[in-house]
């Protein structure tokens, strides 16, 4: 089997059954071929309802278990058309857009499973950020009277660390839900998206002030020292405007701020990857790290369906 179609037409003729799709499953989850996680023995019987049994140990093994996948309702089919679309869809996708694609007539499936691919898209022990890193906070959500800054009433402070690429100007970025800016909040967000030794470039927000003492280089650009127009952080001005524009233009702004974090790291894995050609690698990529996420049961989705 290859290792992800190239166009939609080699999708449809990968994926034709669910049994298809499981055989792609124990491919992406074993490329060197099974191995028991009990015994490690290579060679299984292929059972009923995607069972593997190992020959020697004679113990049952799921590929789908312990994974996204676990206790699904719907066919792996349509699972596995729900990540080709979204992968492919550059934009993003809603959960009544998908719906309509796919012609589920539940939404609440749709959405629940759209954001388990939404947690898929962080992959575990991903690396962090390195080099230069410009750090500086954002505000999500809609035109409010009232408090303007970092302590606006009726919005979501967002941290956005984008390494700083001096061939191409911005590299990978990190976005991060944050309750506050303060110093204890900031030190920690940022020790978790920013490899300690990194040099960390930030405004003039005290919030900052212990960055030194957690090992890094901390870099100050006072916006007194601008120039009219000119800002401290241009590199996170352009991914919060671009951040911003995408949450209005896919979601309309729907999206709820108790599960803000799922739309952010879906960006991030969108941005992080928007010079691939390949939407059939992006496939494999949300497959495989599906494999490598704990089960994310409906409950567990923190949210407010109308």
């Amino acid at each position: 089997m290859k290792l992800y179609p190239i166009n939609v037409m080699e999708f449809q003729d990968m994926f034709p059954t669910d049994q298809a799709c499981f055989e792609y499953l124990c491919l992406v989850r074993w490329p060197e071929g099974f191995e028991c996680p009990h015994c490690q023995h290579r060679e299984a019987w292929k059972m009923k309802r995607f069972i593997l049994r190992c020959k020697k140990c004679k113990k049952d093994v799921s590929v789908t278990s312990g994974t996204i996948f676990q206790d699904r309702h719907i066919s792996l089919r349509i699972i596995f058309q729900a990540m080709w679309y979204v992968v492919c869809q550059k934009q993003g996708v809603s959960a009544l857009g998908l719906q309509g694609i796919l012609g589920l007539g539940s939404y609440r499936i749709v959405w629940g499973w759209l954001h388990k691919l939404r947690t898929a898209m962080v992959r575990p022990g991903r690396d962090l950020l390195s080099g230069t890193v410009e750090v500086d906070e954002t505000l999500v959500g809609g035109e409010r009277s009232g408090k303007r800054g970092r302590g606006a009433e009726g919005k979501e402070l967002v941290l956005v660390a984008v390494e700083d690429d001096d061939k191409n100007g911005i590299g990978r970025i990190r976005l991060k839900h944050i309750p506050n800016a303060s110093s204890a909040t900031l030190d920690e967000a940022v020790a978790e998206l920013i490899a300690p030794g990194s040099t960390v470039r930030t405004d003039g927000w005290r919030g900052y002030n212990g960055l030194s003492k957690k090992g890094y280089n901390h870099v100050v650009i006072n916006h007194s020292e601008q120039k009219p127009g000119e800002d401290a952080t241009p590199l996170v001005d352009r991914i919060a405007s671009l951040l911003k524009r995408w949450l209005l233009g896919t979601h309309q702004g729907a999206q709820n701020f108790s599960h803000l974090h799922y739309y952010l790291d879906e960006y991030t894995f969108r941005f992080n990857r928007r010079t691939s050609r390949s939407r059939g690698q992006l496939f494999y990529r949300l497959v495989q790290q599906s494999l490598q996420v704990r089960p994310t049961p409906l409950l567990t989705l923190k949210a407010t369906l109308g």
